[in-house]
């Protein structure tokens, strides 16, 4: 009897410690949500958090081969349903301006992109292939046979301060390219996508911005043609929009984005109406059904300023049918008020994950961030400045 009496004492205290446990966690507050932290579907493709990894060049792939050591680069950015965007890939050996940086033109160059986008997928990552022609952002010594770099223009580029504040790049004139051409062009686009693909990509992001190619023929302070691609809105955006289709044709419009600066002046390339032309293009890919569209800040107009503008991405945010992605100067606060507000779908990052390869980790905890090293981000030291930024552990 006095053992069934002990029993139900401690029975007693357990049943009341539950309760107690269960009434605290009931009054516990729920923890907060992180908007960059929900999960997001992109067309087809589950994501299961909102911080993409933007395009950024490395310049560490020797001889435009990509390198074993991206390997490590990119899967060290991998999370199980994260977003990737490889750095700028040439189409063609006519589109080449910095050194070292990758290309897809090649079946050498397809070979060396298996293996790393291999360790992206092998995380559980989702891959996208930024494909891009520098236009007349180059000079002869990056140009088959020393010609001169092809643009919608033949104005030429001003000797411009590279990224790391030292280096002075000079650039050749260029060569406008003739109306026949534009058709070759294209197609270097499209072959670039679908050799993507055969490199195991998920999608390409065409490169439509910052004062390339695609960029040259948009805004009109460069463009200076006379024909069908040059003079109105219409026909400054016919060269883009043609990639746009091509490109969809090829690998369907399931697996293609774009980025696009209309409000950015890099390599002296600005529009006189940036509202006008973003407006205009992103109501003109909606006819193509593109996966996703990926647009630098007005605050960004030019390489390293961030400005103070009136403008805002929300119009062409509105505006367009797809996923929507904002880039340019974000922080975490930033990012989170960008989704929450339904400013954005999704945030890309570029130097913050740069320096901080488990930023996604890092923004959830509310963790400190590594500090950037710009004096690194373009050597071609296959560790420093690369895979050697540390992990939270």
């Amino acid at each position: 009897m006095a053992c069934y009496r002990l029993f139900q004492t401690i029975n007693n205290v357990n049943h009341s410690e539950t309760k107690r446990i269960s009434v605290m966690a009931a009054a516990q507050p729920p923890a907060p949500v992180i908007p960059l932290l929900t999960p997001h579907k992109m067309g087809k493709f589950e994501l299961s958090h909102r911080i993409v990894l933007a395009p950024l060049t490395r310049q560490r792939s020797f001889g435009n081969v990509p390198q074993p050591h991206a390997i490590l680069y990119y899967s060290q950015r991998t999370t199980k349903g994260g977003l990737l965007i490889a750095e700028a890939t040439g189409v063609s050996d006519t589109a080449q301006g910095y050194p070292d940086t990758p290309g897809i033109w090649t079946m050498e160059q397809v070979e060396a992109w298996k293996p790393i986008v291999d360790g992206v997928h092998d995380k559980g990552g989702i891959f996208f292939s930024q494909i891009w022609h520098v236009g007349r952002v180059s000079n002869e010594g990056f140009q088959p046979n020393g010609q001169a770099p092809i643009s919608s223009t033949d104005k030429p580029l001003t000797p411009q301060r590279r990224s790391n504040g030292i280096d002075i790049a000079e650039f050749s004139p260029p060569r406008r390219l003739r109306t026949d051409e534009i058709p070759q062009i294209v197609n270097d686009f499209r072959i670039a996508a679908k050799n993507a693909m055969e490199a195991g990509f998920d999608g390409v992001e065409i490169h439509g911005a910052h004062g390339y190619l695609i960029d040259q023929f948009l805004k009109d302070q460069v463009n200076d043609r006379t024909d069908r691609y040059g003079g109105s809105l219409e026909n400054r955006c016919r060269f883009a929009l043609e990639i746009v289709e091509a490109v969809s044709n090829e690998i369907g419009a399931d697996r293609v984005g774009i980025r696009l600066s209309p409000f950015a002046n890099y390599g002296e390339c600005g529009d006189s109406n940036p509202e006008a032309l973003g407006l205009y293009m992103v109501e003109s890919l909606n006819k193509y059904g593109i996966v996703y569209c990926h647009m630098v800040e007005p605050r960004m107009k030019t390489l390293a300023e961030k400005l103070e503008t009136p403008h805002s991405l929300l119009p062409m945010r509105k505006a367009f049918n797809g996923t929507f992605i904002v880039a340019g100067g974000y922080s975490r606060e930033d990012g989170n008020k960008a989704v929450a507000e339904d400013y954005s779908d999704l945030v890309a990052y570029g130097r913050l994950f740069l320096a901080n390869p488990d930023l996604p980790k890092r923004f959830e905890l509310d963790a400190p961030l590594n500090k950037y090293n710009r004096d690194t981000f373009y050597t071609s030291d296959s560790v420093i400045g690369y895979t050697d930024y540390p992990f939270l552990d």
